[in-house]
């Protein structure tokens, strides 16, 4: 009897049997344990158990202690994606106005990257006026009375830097701290960290209310290499804030928990076999997505807000619009919401500078100094962070004509108001031309290790394995910047 051939049969079964499944399977359960646990760690906070099946897996998304006493417990960023122009709107440069039309010192260009332009254009002297207000004395552009109105509750931030001067890279590079997609965002990292105090209402919302939505898309706000619960949820400022969330005709609430509870009983006995923290990350969101049916339609119901609270906010109830999504910000923010960020795609100036920036001001500058003041008098600007700002700025140089800017990496300003900040304090400066930042620079990552700081983390410490390495928000870079802590 010839052996060979069932030897060789024998040996390939069993090497089918002994493949990388299996040893993930039957070998890997103590690994998959120790991950599932790793992301559930320090919660004691169970989901609600389903009305005929086994209670659900611990939240994920529980409450967590930061590394130290945080000044700021949760973060409202007023995104300006496109990159408004600091020069018509917080750095204004009389020096500039004097050269306008000339050529720009020779000195000023070496080794000078323009997106789009020739960086030899002729200089564009600011198109308002400016004027100073409040006991700060801030210098603030006639485009912004209503923040101008504030001017005492901000830190004005004028040396800011980044390292891209294209849309998609540089958005994505001040939200994940690279210009590559797959990093999480400061959300998911927020949420990663901190949690979430809101059981029916997701960690990290998200709003689009400009022309279009932002260049790099939802990887502004994704969570990258993080599980999924801590990315954030988009909503929408209409009726139906989340799409796909009311129950189709025919379901009622008796057969949606039933068929609810079916599918976590599956899914949890999937996740005893292969431990797999996705699958946890799974019956999470199908609970929440349960929970959010009765929540956000109340949420996004603004007839209960005041008449003078509205038109503080020029808010119309059922509207896709900026300042309804301000409104909404500080209703999240009650409801324990921990992270919400509104990105207006708006402020792309290359040509019709004078025109588009009046409208983009005219439809965030009354709702975003509204915020500020209705978090005030509610006593929940003194620990929530708001940020006011895009991606860049805009050049000294002129393009399309006489009224349009590049896009500018070198100088931009940023708005910070409540959350441990300093008030009233204008922080940093940039040269005559408002090229370069010169004194007390902030880089992207500097302002990303201070948010952070002001949130309870040691950027350095708050940290991911992912593919082999500790992974952080701000790479190997970033400092706080004391100065502009209160």
């Amino acid at each position: 009897m010839n052996r060979i051939p069932i030897a060789h049969e024998a040996a390939e079964a069993h090497r089918q049997f002994l493949t990388r499944r299996w040893f993930f399977r039957q070998c890997g359960v103590g690994l998959g344990g120790i991950a599932l646990n790793s992301l559930l760690a320090g919660s004691a906070q169970a989901a609600k158990p389903s009305r005929n099946g086994p209670a659900a897996p611990l939240n994920p998304l529980a409450p967590k202690q930061p590394h130290f006493a945080p000044k700021a417990k949760r973060v409202i960023f007023l995104f300006m994606a496109g990159a408004p122009s600091h020069l018509e709107l917080f750095d204004y440069k009389p020096e500039l106005a004097k050269w306008n039309g000339k050529l720009p010192p020779a000195e000023l260009l070496k080794g000078y990257r323009a997106a789009f332009i020739n960086p030899n254009s002729t200089l564009l002297g600011p198109k308002f006026k400016f004027a100073r207000h409040g006991r700060s004395g801030a210098e603030l552009s006639e485009l912004v009375p209503h923040i101008a109105s504030v001017a005492d509750e901000l830190c004005i931030v004028k040396s800011m830097h980044t390292d891209a001067f294209n849309h998609a890279p540089a958005q994505i590079f001040l939200n994940t701290g690279s210009q590559q997609f797959g990093r999480p965002s400061l959300g998911a990292w927020t949420t990663y960290g901190l949690g979430c105090e809101s059981r029916n209402l997701p960690s990290y919302v998200v709003f689009s209310t400009g022309s279009k939505g932002p260049s790099g898309g939802s990887s502004n706000w994704g969570a990258g290499f993080l599980p999924t619960p801590y990315g954030g949820t988009l909503f929408r400022t209409g009726a139906e804030p989340v799409l796909f969330l009311d129950n189709p005709k025919g379901i009622d609430p008796t057969l949606q928990r039933d068929s609810l509870d079916s599918i976590n009983r599956l899914n949890q006995q999937r996740l005893g076999s292969v431990g797999d923290p996705e699958i946890a990350a799974r019956i999470n969101a199908y609970e929440m997505a349960y929970r959010m049916q009765s929540s956000a339609p109340d949420l996004m119901d603004l007839s209960g807000e005041s008449k003078a609270t509205l038109e503080a906010y020029g808010a119309e109830p059922g509207k896709p619009t900026f300042a309804n999504a301000c409104l909404l910000a500080r209703r999240l923010v009650e409801r324990d919401v921990r992270f919400v960020q509104i990105f207006h795609e708006a402020w792309d100036q290359h040509g019709n500078l004078a025109g588009d920036l009046k409208r983009n001001c005219a439809n965030t500058d009354r709702p975003t100094a509204a915020l500020i003041r209705d978090l005030r008098q509610r006593g929940l600007l003194d620990d929530t962070l708001v940020i006011w700002g895009g991606e860049f700025g805009r050049t000294p140089m002129v393009q399309g004509g006489d009224d349009g800017r590049d896009h500018h990496p070198n100088c931009f300003s940023m708005l910070l108001a409540g959350g441990g900040v300093k008030p009233g304090h204008t922080h940093g400066e940039s040269d005559d031309f408002g090229f370069n930042a010169t004194r007390d620079t902030v880089h992207v990552h500097d302002l990303n290790a201070t948010i952070l700081h002001l949130l309870g983390f040691d950027h350095s410490r708050l940290t991911h394995r992912f593919q082999g390495r500790d992974f952080r928000l701000t790479d190997v870079h970033g400092e706080v910047v004391s100065k502009l802590l209160a």
